[in-house]
């Protein structure tokens, strides 16, 4: 065990924490970040590492929205627990809308890896991303949102945010930046947006992380595991903070800023590229 390797996998699991919930593709910077520091284990592991180090951070939705989530409630009279209509027709929205990513993740999981996970793409889809939000941002100055709130929203909607969803299986899209821009051009508020967002991750980030388990999690050992949950802690402790952040930021404040720090980001990485190749 490396203790140079341990600061990696905590400066991975910072960077998971803070962008997982941010606008701005964790995927993405996770690629990013990698390639700088570059953990010295076989591009298999990291492969898996990426994905289920997500899992702290949703943790940190399932605690910071338990209330919101969590589908049972005991009944006094009968001292027994039941069933809440609102939250079970809650977790029916969420579930078809995560069907759409579920389909064309398992179809096409290969061929992002193979294809999809580098540098140039990251940097593309965080500036087109980036420019959308602002598009989005100044059409939505005078508008009036039609759905306020996650009750609001019906089944319809939440499939059609679903399939918004599907966009971010490109690396550097942003999984709640295409949903969110998704949601908001279809008349949601960013509140609400935003909280649908982060109850999407749920299923969806479990069943990424099953399924790279399933695929290559057999061959790891008893380090390489530790490396994993530590990265999955850091994950959990920073993204508590980062849901907070944001979920107070976005009722006085449009996503805009976070379309400006895409562009630039985007514009940086592929100077770096250009110039890493130069010379």
């Amino acid at each position: 065990m490396s203790f140079v390797e341990i600061l990696k996998v905590i400066v991975l699991g910072l960077v998971e924490g803070f962008t997982e919930w941010l606008p701005v593709s964790s995927t993405g910077h996770m690629i990013l970040v990698n390639d700088i520091i570059r953990l010295r284990q076989p591009a298999e592991y990291y492969e898996v590492f990426e994905v289920v180090i997500q899992l702290g951070a949703i943790m940190a939705v399932v605690t910071a929205f338990f209330r919101e989530l969590w589908p049972f409630t005991e009944t006094r009279r009968s001292r027994g627990i039941t069933l809440v209509p609102s939250k079970v027709e809650l977790w029916i929205k969420i579930i078809v809308a995560c069907i759409p990513a579920a389909v064309f993740g398992l179809l096409l999981d290969d061929f992002l890896d193979t294809y999809l996970y580098n540098g140039f793409v990251v940097a593309l889809m965080l500036i087109i991303y980036g420019v959308l939000f602002i598009i989005v941002e100044r059409r939505n100055e005078q508008k009036e949102f039609t759905i306020r709130s996650i009750g609001e929203l019906d089944l319809k909607t939440a499939v059609y945010i679903g399939l918004f969803q599907c966009l971010a299986l490109v690396p550097g899209t942003s999984r709640s930046g295409a949903t969110i821009i998704g949601a908001m051009l279809l008349g949601v508020s960013r509140t609400a947006a935003a909280e649908f967002s982060f109850f999407l991750s749920v299923p969806v980030m479990f069943g990424a992380s099953f399924l790279k388990l399933l695929k290559r999690g057999a061959g790891f050992d008893t380090i390489q595991w530790f490396y994993m949950i530590l990265g999955m802690v850091v994950a959990y402790i920073v993204s508590i903070y980062c849901i907070n952040f944001l979920m107070r930021y976005i009722r006085k404040n449009s996503f805009s800023l976070f379309g400006y720090y895409r562009i630039v980001l985007g514009a940086i990485v592929l100077i770096w590229f250009a110039v890493s190749k130069a010379l």
